[in-house]
Protein backbone atom coordinates (compact mmCIF):
# COMPACT_ATOMS: atom_id res chain seq x y z
CA UNK A 1 0.00 0.00 0.00
CA UNK A 2 1.35 3.22 -1.43
CA UNK A 3 0.97 6.72 0.78
CA UNK A 4 1.17 9.49 -1.15
CA UNK A 5 1.43 13.50 1.14
CA UNK A 6 0.74 16.19 -1.29
CA UNK A 7 2.03 19.94 -0.24
CA UNK A 8 3.50 23.25 -1.20
CA UNK A 9 0.00 24.57 -2.23
CA UNK A 10 -1.63 28.31 -1.61
CA UNK A 11 -2.36 31.47 -2.60
CA UNK A 12 -0.65 32.96 -5.34
CA UNK A 13 -1.03 35.53 -7.91
CA UNK A 14 -1.27 35.39 -11.62
CA UNK A 15 2.14 34.95 -13.17
CA UNK A 16 3.80 34.03 -9.98
CA UNK A 17 5.20 30.47 -8.97
CA UNK A 18 4.36 27.36 -6.79
CA UNK A 19 6.52 24.34 -6.36
CA UNK A 20 4.10 21.10 -5.18
CA UNK A 21 5.78 18.14 -3.88
CA UNK A 22 4.14 14.96 -2.88
CA UNK A 23 6.25 12.50 -0.67
CA UNK A 24 5.38 8.83 -0.97
CA UNK A 25 5.77 5.90 1.66
CA UNK A 26 5.23 2.41 1.82
CA UNK A 27 5.87 0.86 -1.36
CA UNK A 28 8.96 0.90 -3.78
CA UNK A 29 8.80 4.51 -5.10
CA UNK A 30 10.84 3.79 -7.99
CA UNK A 31 8.93 1.36 -10.01
CA UNK A 32 5.84 3.44 -10.03
CA UNK A 33 5.62 6.02 -12.84
CA UNK A 34 3.58 8.96 -11.35
CA UNK A 35 1.41 11.73 -12.00
CA UNK A 36 -0.11 15.15 -10.92
CA UNK A 37 -4.00 15.75 -11.51
CA UNK A 38 -6.08 18.32 -10.69
CA UNK A 39 -9.88 18.84 -10.13
CA UNK A 40 -11.80 22.56 -9.66
CA UNK A 41 -15.60 22.13 -8.02
CA UNK A 42 -18.51 20.32 -9.99
CA UNK A 43 -15.97 19.44 -12.75
CA UNK A 44 -14.02 16.09 -13.80
CA UNK A 45 -10.79 15.15 -12.05
CA UNK A 46 -8.23 15.98 -15.03
CA UNK A 47 -4.89 15.27 -16.12
CA UNK A 48 -2.05 17.39 -15.90
CA UNK A 49 1.55 15.93 -16.07
CA UNK A 50 3.33 12.51 -15.79
CA UNK A 51 6.65 11.33 -15.44
CA UNK A 52 7.92 7.63 -15.96
CA UNK A 53 9.64 5.65 -13.74
CA UNK A 54 13.33 6.58 -13.86
CA UNK A 55 12.10 10.40 -14.91
CA UNK A 56 13.73 10.02 -18.47
CA UNK A 57 10.16 10.44 -20.17
CA UNK A 58 7.56 12.94 -19.16
CA UNK A 59 3.72 14.14 -20.20
CA UNK A 60 1.94 17.14 -19.47
CA UNK A 61 -1.45 18.06 -20.61
CA UNK A 62 -1.85 20.77 -23.21
CA UNK A 63 -3.06 23.55 -21.13
CA UNK A 64 0.06 23.60 -18.71
CA UNK A 65 2.71 22.74 -21.24
CA UNK A 66 5.66 25.32 -21.34
CA UNK A 67 4.24 26.34 -17.90
CA UNK A 68 4.77 23.26 -15.76
CA UNK A 69 7.71 21.18 -14.93
CA UNK A 70 7.38 17.67 -12.92
CA UNK A 71 10.22 15.90 -11.88
CA UNK A 72 11.10 13.29 -9.14
CA UNK A 73 13.86 12.51 -6.85
CA UNK A 74 13.98 8.69 -6.51
CA UNK A 75 16.32 8.76 -3.55
CA UNK A 76 13.92 10.82 -1.78
CA UNK A 77 10.90 9.22 -2.59
CA UNK A 78 9.77 12.68 -3.81
CA UNK A 79 7.78 13.83 -6.79
CA UNK A 80 7.42 17.48 -7.62
CA UNK A 81 5.63 19.85 -10.15
CA UNK A 82 7.08 23.09 -10.52
CA UNK A 83 4.15 25.78 -11.65
CA UNK A 84 5.29 28.90 -13.20
CA UNK A 85 3.35 31.60 -15.15
CA UNK A 86 0.39 30.86 -13.14
CA UNK A 87 -3.28 31.57 -14.48
CA UNK A 88 -6.78 32.14 -12.45
CA UNK A 89 -7.43 28.63 -14.11
CA UNK A 90 -5.08 26.88 -12.84
CA UNK A 91 -6.86 27.65 -9.78
CA UNK A 92 -7.99 23.76 -8.37
CA UNK A 93 -7.00 21.05 -6.01
CA UNK A 94 -4.02 19.15 -7.23
CA UNK A 95 -3.18 15.31 -6.38
CA UNK A 96 -0.77 13.29 -6.83
CA UNK A 97 -0.98 9.37 -8.18
CA UNK A 98 0.53 6.46 -8.77
CA UNK A 99 -0.38 5.29 -12.43
CA UNK A 100 -0.39 1.76 -13.62
CA UNK A 101 0.61 3.13 -17.22
CA UNK A 102 3.02 5.08 -18.65
CA UNK A 103 2.08 8.84 -17.52
CA UNK A 104 -1.39 7.40 -16.83
CA UNK A 105 -2.45 7.26 -20.24
CA UNK A 106 -3.32 10.53 -19.69
CA UNK A 107 -6.05 9.45 -17.59
CA UNK A 108 -7.30 8.99 -14.23
CA UNK A 109 -8.43 5.45 -15.37
CA UNK A 110 -4.87 4.33 -14.95
CA UNK A 111 -4.46 6.25 -11.72
CA UNK A 112 -3.91 3.78 -8.89
CA UNK A 113 -3.08 5.11 -5.43
CA UNK A 114 -3.74 9.03 -4.76
CA UNK A 115 -3.08 11.44 -1.89
CA UNK A 116 -6.01 13.79 -0.81
CA UNK A 117 -4.48 16.96 -2.68
CA UNK A 118 -3.43 20.49 -2.07
CA UNK A 119 -5.32 23.03 -3.33
CA UNK A 120 -3.63 26.24 -5.32
CA UNK A 121 -5.53 29.15 -5.63
CA UNK A 122 -4.78 32.02 -8.10
CA UNK A 123 -5.88 35.47 -7.80
CA UNK A 124 -6.77 37.97 -10.63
Amino acid sequence: QVQLVESGGGLVQAGGSLRLSCAASGGTFRWYNMAWFRQTPGKEREFVAAISRSGGSTSYADSVKGRFTISRDNDKNMVYLQMNSLKPEDTAVYYCATCTTLHCSGSTNYADYWGKGTLVTVSS
